[in-house]
């Protein structure tokens, strides 16, 4: 599996640096360590998953560690993407006692989290059966946690949608009311309006039924966002679109219906319970 390198983002190695400050205070101290551990005390811990998961934010673990104390020695057992038994050992950091201690809440809050985006993808991923469909997240992300969610999207075997607001045009429910209220025109309009103003960009439109796409597809949009159809008609209208757009079912898709929708023709299935309301993994840090 090939994954970007999450640190392309100049904004994730900051907010590593900010959850650190978050937890360390104004002081910028543990105070539990500081009165107990000694400055010249060292540690072996191993980073154990306590659950069957797939693997998300090695990297991320190990840039909070250094971000303490650069000196610590942090040798990588398992790989970004990776499924794993209970009881694996993922990362093994080594060196002072004090600076793992100070790391260890912060690096399992991010790896938790980002091994739960990537475990419930891949079981959409498994449940889908069809390769030649792509399991889609969305903007349904955490607060400033969005590289770190999009990227273990891709670590359970997804693909990432358009990541904000900024690089794609994808026209929804509310912007053609907006736009039909002012302007009086339809669905097709609307995709020739967003084409002449960002020619470069990919344009994808929101339709509910099957004449409102028949209007959309006079004008080509990139991509037409099927919602909330049942398979019958999302068969239709994925021979509608052949040779038009690419096709991206959504809304009602979870692990019991993501099977038969993945069968329809469909390119994409966008699956906002990939980053929404995942569960943490159980991992630890564990002092040999």
């Amino acid at each position: 599996m090939e994954l970007p390198d999450i640190f392309e983002r100049k904004e994730v190695r900051e907010s590593i640096r900010l959850a650190l400050v978050e937890d360390l205070g104004d002081v910028g101290v543990d105070v539990t360590s500081e009165s107990l551990v000694s400055p010249e005390a060292q540690a072996e811990a191993h980073l154990v998953a306590r659950e069957d998961c797939v693997i998300a934010g090695v990297a991320v673990a190990k840039e909070v560690f250094l971000q303490v104390n650069s000196s610590l020695a942090i040798e990588t057992c398992v790989a970004d993407g990776t499924s794993v038994v209970k009881g694996t050992t993922v990362l093994i950091i080594r060196g002072s006692a004090k600076s793992i201690l100070t790391g260890e809440r912060t690096a399992l809050n991010f790896m938790q989290r980002m091994c739960g985006v990537a475990t419930i993808t891949a079981r959409y991923v498994k449940a889908a059966g069809n390769p030649d469909v792509d399991i889609l997240c969305t903007r349904k992300t955490t607060p400033l946690l969005r590289p770190f969610e999009k990227y273990s999207v891709r670590c359970g075997g997804g693909v990432n949608h358009r990541y904000g607001l900024f690089d794609a045009v994808l026209i929804k429910d509310n912007h053609l009311a907006s736009w039909e209220k002012t302007h009086g025109i339809g669905v097709g309009e609307a995709v020739a309006a967003a084409r002449a103003k960002y020619p470069r960009l990919k344009i994808e439109v929101e339709v509910d039924t099957i004449d409102q796409l028949k209007e959309a597809l006079e004008t080509k949009p990139d991509w037409v966002l099927l919602d909330n159809m049942p398979p019958p008609v999302l068969r239709e209208c994925v021979a509608l679109c052949k040779g038009i757009c690419k096709t991206e079912a959504s809304g009602g898709i979870n692990l019991n219906t993501v099977h038969d929708i993945a069968q329809t023709g469909v390119d994409a299935l966008s699956v906002g319970a990939l980053t929404h309301s995942v569960p943490s993994i159980d991992l630890a840090l564990d002092f040999i």
